[in-house]
């Protein structure tokens, strides 16, 4: 049984750490498989495609880990197709392409792209507005005295532009987010971990190989 900071750390670090790997991961794919798909004709393309499904499936291998411990419990790697016994080289060299498997982390790390910066952005939004709110009591004094800074957002609301005013309005804001981070945050992870558990596992009852998280001693 996790505690909620135990919770909070877990989701906030797999989102704040997915996204410059979601990032890294699009690019690298991205651009192997416009490579590979520009070079079929002369050949060249196919091995280039088979790197860049490997490379794909070394990123969806990282991610797996990193969805079993969001979900907290064991996840499933699918099998990957060996090449058959006695295959030539270009066959054992061009072998992830056979592999339906492949293809589908390579559509997670383009897919999970987008994912990945709205999740971000919702949990840098959240966890700054929490943070500047519960600590605007005190530097908010320094800020609202400043000449010509205005009452801004409580103004605009018709609250009022006093000291007092704002730093109430600003600390109650903080306070908000503050409460509701927990939920937020969690279910951000659960979309991208969800997308994940889709495209890159598979139900336990095949034959697999299982990622945990270590238990927590």
């Amino acid at each position: 049984m996790r505690t909620l900071r135990h919770r909070i750390a877990i989701d906030t670090r797999y989102l704040l750490a997915g996204f410059p790997a979601a990032v890294v991961m699009f690019c690298l794919i991205v651009a192997g498989t416009a490579a590979g798909l520009g070079s079929l004709v002369a050949f060249v393309g196919f091995p280039i495609l088979a790197g860049t499904l490997l490379m794909a499936r070394n990123f969806a291998d990282m991610e797996r880990e990193a969805i079993a411990e969001v979900l907290d419990r064991p996840v499933t790697r699918p099998p990957y197709r060996p090449a058959p016994h006695g295959a030539g080289w270009f066959r054992r060299l061009v072998n992830p392409l056979t592999n339906g498997q492949s293809w589908l982390d390579l559509i997670y790390a383009i897919v999970a792209f987008p994912i990945s910066i709205i999740t971000f952005v919702v949990t840098i939004v959240w966890w700054s507005t929490a943070i500047a709110g519960l600590t605007f009591p005190i530097y908010g004094w320094i800020v609202a005295a400043i000449p010509g800074a205005g009452g801004g957002l409580p103004e605009l609301l018709g609250l009022g532009d006093g000291i007092v005013t704002q730093v109430a309005f600003h600390t109650a804001l903080g306070v908000l987010f503050a409460l509701t981070l927990p939920a937020v945050v969690h279910t951000a992870a659960l979309i991208r971990a969800g997308l994940g558990r889709t495209l890159l596992t598979r139900p336990t009852e095949l034959p697999t190989y299982s990622y945990q998280t270590p238990a927590l001693g």
